[in-house]
């Protein structure tokens, strides 16, 4: 079942060449929403993997990881951390950064949003270079919680991100190259 799940999870994921530029293979998951099927599979595939595994927040990336992390949140009986682009959250923030290509980014979230010793769960749509789920896992040490593991629909493994992330798990349902 779970083999089944994952291959129709994969085959609902449209791939556009040559997007944003040239030479980058696209994975678009609005393919996979647009199928309430393979939807459905990617939540119950996460929510029966951390299950009882005493999770206390999920932290989903602005902004497919919202996708993912608002209805695992309300499988798991947890809350929704939003971890969002900088300026987009009202009140105090605590922020880490992370390297692009050519710059910085940084990502934020509310203080008290994670208390110390909570157990949180880092969700997003994909990782590639690791730098967004690396920025995550810097947040989630600064105000003393534990990342029990990073969980995406899509590894890009070609593109090294799972290095990013220290000694934190990565589960991926499904990988697909990058170019």
């Amino acid at each position: 079942m779970l083999e089944e799940r994952r291959r129709h999870i994969s085959e609902s994921i449209r791939q556009v060449p040559d997007f944003p530029k040239k030479g980058i293979l696209f994975h678009d998951v609005t393919t996979l929403l647009l199928d309430p099927k393979a939807f459905q599979y990617s939540i119950d595939d996460l929510a029966e993997r951390y299950k009882g595994k005493g999770i206390d927040a999920i932290a989903g990336f602005e902004a497919r990881g919202f996708i993912w992390g608002a209805p695992l949140a309300l499988a798991l009986h947890c809350g929704f951390v939003p971890l969002r682009k900088p300026g987009k959250l009202p009140g105090e923030t605590i922020r880490a950064s992370y390297s692009l290509e050519y710059g910085e980014d940084v990502i934020e979230m509310h203080v008290g949003a994670v208390q110390a010793g909570q157990r949180v769960l880092l969700v997003d749509d994909l990782i590639a270079t690791g730098g967004t789920m690396g920025a995550g896992i810097k947040l989630m040490q600064k105000v003393g919680a534990e990342v029990v593991e990073c969980a995406v629909v899509i590894e890009m493994p070609d593109l090294g991100g799972r290095k990013k992330l220290g000694d934190v798990p990565l589960y991926a349902q499904v990988q697909k190259d990058g170019e």
